[in-house]
C-alpha cells in the first residue's frame, strides 16, 4: 500500500506562454484538477445551451475561464477514452482497451508512463479519485479482491487512490482505496464473476421483485446490489457495498481530503465522476430537483461536486494557483439500460447539443464534449474558444506546464498545445484521430468517417445512430448540417487526403509525423 509521502517542492516552472523557451519561471507550481465527468453530453450544460437543467457551479468556472466548443476524446466510450487521456497513446493501437468489464487486469501497464508518473516525477502529489474502469490487478478475472491488488493506481503514478473498479452498472460495487477494499467485510468475503452466477444469490433477470431502486430496460438483469440489476456476478461485499446515492458524496469528500492534506505542495488530482453515467440515482437531496428525472437530477449531483471543490479551493487560498479542467470521456446517452424515465422527461433537451449520433456513435455527439479551463490570472475570463483540440494532447501538453521530462517512447500520440489549452494560441490543431466501431479523422473544415459494415443502430439497446456505412463518409464541419450530407462522392480529392492522414498515423506515432 503507498502512503502519502512528502514530496519536494520543484522550485521551477517551465510554465505557460514562453516560459519554457527560455524566460524566467514561475517559483510555484500550479496544482492541477481534472474533472472528467462520465457520459455528460455536449448539450448538458446551461453554460453550453441548456436551459432544462441549470449547472451554476459549471457556469462559474466557465465565466471565470475558457469555454471550449470544439474539444474531442479520442473515443465514443469510456475505457479507451481515459486510456488515451492518462497515457497519451491511442487506444486503437492495443486490442485490449475495449469497454472493460468489471474484473478486467490492470489496462494500462506499471511500465508505462502516465499522466500521473509525469506530475509525480515533477515533484506532485497525485490522487485518482471516482471512476476508474480501467482495470486492476495483474490478470482479468484472476483478482482476490479479499486481499490487496496485485496491480492498481499505485503502479501508475498515483500517490493516493479511492476508486470505483469499473462503473457503477459493473460488479464488484466497492470502492478500491490504495488497493484494497474500502470498508472491507471479513464477514462477507467477495467473489466476482463475469461467466456465471454463484448459487442462491438473486438475479435482476430472475428476481425482479427485489429491484426497488432501479429496474433495467435492456441488459443489467445479473447481480443485484442496493436494489438494482449490474452487469455481472457477485457474491458478498456486506458493510463495503456502495449506495449508489451516496457515490458522490464519498468521491467528492475523499477529494477534498485529499486537497485539504496537499494545500501545501503542489497536486495532481484526477477525478473522474459517475454521475450522469448510468445507473442513475442520485442522493435524495437532488431527486425530483430537475424536470427531467433522474438523469437530470444527476446533473445537477455532478454540478454540485464541482461546487464542492471551487469551494474547497476557495476556502484554502488555492484557486490562484490551480488550473482546473472540466470535460467528460465521451457523449451522452440517454436510455443506456434502466427504466430511469430519461427519454420519457427529456422534452427539449438535446444531450449531444446541435451534434448528431451520441456515446458509441462516429457522428460527432459521440465524441465533441464540453471542455473548460480556468487558472485565474493566467486564463483569460470568459472566453470562448472553437480551437480544434484533443484530449489525447494533454499529457504531453501538461507535461509542458510543469517541466516534466517524458521518456522518448512515451505518450506517442501527445502533441504539446499547451497554447491552446491557456488560449494563447488559437491554431488549430492540423487533424484529430477518434476512434468508434472504426476510426475518423477530422480537420477544422472536414470529417472522414472510414467504411464499416457494422449496422446503423446500436442493436442491443440504446436508440444511437453508430455512424456505420459501408462507404466512405465524408462531412463539411463548416456547414452546420449536423453531418446529413455525405460528400465524399464529390469531394473525391478530400477523401483521399485524409484518408492519407489516417493511414500515416496509423502506422507512426503522431508526434513522429509533421
Amino acid at each position: 500500500m503507498k502512503h502519502y509521502l512528502p514530496l519536494a517542492l520543484v522550485p521551477s516552472l517551465a510554465a505557460w506562454g514562453n516560459a519554457y523557451a527560455g524566460e524566467p519561471a514561475d517559483p510555484q507550481k500550479p496544482n492541477v484538477i481534472l474533472i472528467y465527468a462520465d457520459d455528460l453530453g455536449y448539450g448538458d450544460l446551461s453554460c453550453y445551451g441548456a436551459h432544462r437543467v441549470n449547472t451554476p457551479n459549471v457556469d462559474r468556472l466557465a465565466d471565470q475561464g475558457i469555454r471550449f466548443t470544439n474539444t474531442h476524446t479520442v473515443a465514443s466510450t469510456s475505457t479507451p477514452s481515459r486510456y488515451s487521456l492518462l497515457t497519451g497513446e491511442y487506444a486503437w493501437r492495443r486490442p485490449d482497451t475495449g469497454v472493460a468489464a468489471g474484473n478486467a487486469g490492470m489496462i494500462i501497464r506499471p511500465t508505462q508512463f502516465t499522466m500521473a508518473d509525469m506530475f509525480n516525477h515533477a515533484g506532485y502529489a497525485t490522487a485518482a479519485i471516482g471512476k476508474w474502469h480501467l482495470g486492476l490487478g495483474d490478470k482479468t478475472g484472476t483478482q482476490d479482491w479479499n486481499a490487496p491488488l496485485a496491480a492498481s493506481p499505485a503502479d501508475l503514478g498515483f500517490d493516493y487512490h479511492y476508486i470505483m473498479a469499473a462503473t457503477a452498472d459493473r460488479v464488484p460495487c466497492v470502492f478500491i482505496e490504495n488497493g484494497e477494499v474500502a470498508n472491507y467485510d471479513p464477514s462477507a468475503p467477495i467473489e466476482v464473476s463475469y461467466r456465471k452466477n454463484f448459487p442462491g444469490e438473486p438475479t435482476g433477470k430472475d428476481n425482479p421483485e427485489l429491484l426497488y431502486n432501479l429496474k433495467h430496460s435492456h441488459g443489467h438483469d445479473q447481480s443485484i446490489v442496493n436494489g438494482i440489476g449490474r452487469i455481472g456476478y457477485m457474491k458478498g461485499g456486506g458493510k463495503a457495498l456502495w449506495k449508489d446515492e451516496n457515490i458522490a458524496d464519498s468521491i467528492t469528500t475523499h477529494a477534498i481530503r485529499f486537497i485539504e492534506q496537499h494545500q501545501n505542495e503542489p497536486f495532481f488530482m484526477y477525478f473522474a465522476t459517475n454521475d450522469v453515467h448510468v445507473p442513475r440515482f442520485p442522493h435524495e437531496r437532488f431527486r425530483g430537483k430537475s424536470p427531467m428525472g433522474l438523469r437530470g437530477d444527476a446533473i445537477l449531483q455532478f454540478d454540485w461536486s464541482v461546487g464542492q471543490l471551487m469551494e474547497t479551493l476557495d476556502r484554502l487560498g488555492l484557486t490562484e494557483n490551480t488550473l482546473v479542467i472540466l470535460s467528460s470521456d465521451n457523449g451522452p446517452v440517454v436510455d443506456d439500460g434502466y427504466a430511469d424515465r430519461a427519454e420519457e422527461l427529456l422534452g427539449d433537451h438535446k444531450p449531444t447539443g446541435p451534434w448528431r449520433g451520441g456515446k458509441y456513435s462516429a457522428f460527432e455527439g459521440g465524441t465533441r464534449v464540453p471542455a473548460i479551463v480556468r487558472w485565474p490570472g493566467k486564463v483569460a475570463k470568459g472566453e470562448v474558444s472553437d480551437v480544434l483540440m484533443s484530449q489525447i494532447d494533454w499529457i504531453a501538453s501538461l507535461g509542458a506546464l510543469v517541466g516534466a521530462r517524458l521518456p522518448k517512447d512515451a505518450a506517442p500520440d501527445s502533441r504539446d498545445r499547451l497554447g491552446n489549452l491557456l488560449g494563447t494560441d488559437q491554431t488549430d490543431r492540423p487533424w484529430i484521430i477518434e476512434f468508434s466501431s472504426g476510426l475518423s479523422v477530422c480537420t477544422k473544415d472536414w470529417k472522414y468517417i472510414e467504411p464499416n459494415d457494422g449496422s446503423a443502430m446500436i442493436t442491443w439497446g440504446p436508440k444511437v445512430e453508430t455512424g456505420n456505412c459501408p462507404i466512405p463518409q465524408l462531412y463539411d464541419m463548416r456547414t452546420g448540417d449536423d453531418e446529413k450530407e455525405n460528400l465524399s462522392a464529390k469531394h473525391p480529392e478530400k477523401v483521399f487526403e485524409l484518408q492519407t492522414i489516417l493511414r500515416k498515423v496509423r502506422r507512426t506515432p503522431e508526434r513522429k509525423l509533421p
